[in-house]
């Protein structure tokens, strides 16, 4: 049962954005939007980057789902939210890692493709997240976890990753 919670929550949210959304993009600006010219080192280096790119975005990813799987006992999903604060692994560098991770996997697709509207599409989500971060989720946060979330969130930057972990003494 539990994987079919994540894997409705994963087809549901993010793979919409980075596989439906895209490809959406991609098909409905073809005629608009930027491409890298097929067989030039160019185009090369960004079919590189691009996967490299995009490959870190999803190890992210999936250390971030099983995390939420076997620490926080929940998903990604606002619906079949954790029930403890995750606050180790990545969640030590940066308070959103799952987010980073999907606009990652956007950003490596931008490149592989050479396309702007992609790029554009992954700054725009950031930007939607970001502001979903600050009117919703983040208090949401604080009610379920109280002093626990308040203090995650004094010592991880919300973005921004710390060099070094942060560790709950």
């Amino acid at each position: 049962m539990t994987i079919l919670r994540h894997l409705l929550a994963i087809l549901l949210l993010p793979f919409v954005m980075v596989v439906v959304v895209p490809h959406w993009l991609l098909r409905g600006w073809a005629m608009s939007d930027t491409r890298w010219a097929q067989g030039t080192t160019s185009a090369l280096a960004g079919d590189l980057a691009g996967a490299v790119v995009f490959l870190l975005g999803f190890g992210l990813f999936a250390w971030c789902i099983s995390l939420f799987g076997r620490v926080g006992k929940g998903t990604l999903a606002p619906w079949d939210p954790t029930q403890r604060l995750v606050a180790v692994g990545p969640y030590q560098h940066v308070r959103n890692p799952m987010i980073s991770s999907v606009v990652t996997m956007v950003f490596g697709e931008a490149l592989f493709h050479g396309s702007r509207v992609l790029a554009i599409w992954a700054a725009t989500f950031l930007a939607f997240n970001h502001i979903y971060f600050l009117l919703s989720e983040e208090p949401g946060l604080e009610r379920r976890f109280g002093a626990d979330y308040r203090l995650h969130k004094s010592a991880v930057p919300r973005w921004i990753p710390r060099l070094t972990p942060w560790k709950n003494v």
